[in-house]
């Protein structure tokens, strides 16, 4: 099955995530890009942040972070 952009724009959430550390989290602005805000809002609603607008990861969401992360490194390495 092949990423749908919505799974793309959580993806690019889920990597801005510091995995150094469960005292960071993020904010995504009101100003924001709307599929931003709309992946934010879609992570939260499945329970991998702790806010509709960022927050911090919750166990879940740090273990697909993790994963979208070294998908990422491996595609990317750079």
């Amino acid at each position: 099955m092949p990423y749908t952009q919505d799974i793309v724009d959580e993806i690019n959430i889920l990597v801005r995530y510091n995995l150094s550390t469960t005292q960071e989290g993020i904010k995504v602005h009101k100003n924001a890009a709307p599929e931003s805000i709309a992946a934010t809002k879609r992570l939260f609603n499945k329970g991998l942040v702790t806010q509709e607008d960022g927050g911090y990861l919750t166990n879940l969401g740090h273990e697909a972070a993790e994963q979208a992360q070294t998908v990422l490194n491996l595609l990317d390495p750079a």
